[in-house]
């Protein structure tokens, strides 16, 4: 009895320790490639030139949770790539390595096995040309379908173009470091991102996407 209640102690204390633990969550990137002339950027809602990222801070335990998990879209046949590659760790922007959905607005969603409270969101989009992905929104849901207990933690579709509402965020401009968004502790095992084409064309690129949370099961 006295041994199982050190080793419940001892397991409490470890937890407390992770739990009171805090680092601050930080993107790895890989070097920036231009590839190709930028198209004018011209959006009422664009963020400012060198915004710094959100500083977000994380439990020790907090780790990538989306890495190698199963990946699903509304374009049942991507144009270029697999699915798999967009939580395969690699985030480079040449051929293969993104993944380009069709025109009008698509989603990708990552099923991270079980319910997790997220801290934060890494996506990177084609960002061998700057441009800005429209309608970028992120939402999370225990139901795979989307249909009931849905959280909206990123949106900025400024007109409501999407359907979806009116979102508050600004458009961004895609660079090799990727946009590290809060997650806002939202909890839910199926993560989607919706896009509405770009700047420059009509269809849907995915890199990756990384999901900072733990499981809350």
């Amino acid at each position: 009895m006295k041994i199982r209640s050190l080793t419940l102690l001892a397991a409490i204390c470890t937890s407390t320790a992770l739990m009171a633990e805090e680092s601050v969550l930080k993107l790895e990137f890989p070097p920036p490639k231009v590839t190709s002339t930028p198209a004018p950027i011209k959006l009422p809602h664009l963020e400012a030139p060198n915004t710094p990222a959100p500083m977000i801070k994380a439990p020790a335990d907090v780790t990538n949770v989306a890495a190698g998990k199963t990946v699903t879209s509304s374009d049942e046949w991507p144009i270029i790539g697999e699915l798999d590659m967009i939580t395969d760790g690699d985030k480079e922007s040449e051929d293969g390595y993104y993944v380009e959905l069709g025109e009008m607005q698509q989603w990708v969603q990552v099923d991270l096995e079980a319910k997790t409270e997220i801290y934060g969101i890494g996506l990177w989009h084609y960002h061998a040309q700057p441009r800005a992905y429209l309608d970028v929104i992120i939402q999370v849901s225990d139901d795979a379908e989307f249909g009931s207990g849905v959280t909206t933690i990123f949106n900025n579709d400024h007109d409501d173009s999407s359907g979806m509402g009116r979102g508050s965020d600004p458009a961004y401009i895609e660079k090799n470091h990727g946009r590290l968004i809060p997650g806002k502790k939202a909890t839910g095992r199926y993560v989607r991102f919706y896009s509405n084409g770009n700047t420059s064309d009509g269809l849907n690129q995915y890199i990756e996407v990384e999901v900072f949370g733990r499981s809350v099961e």
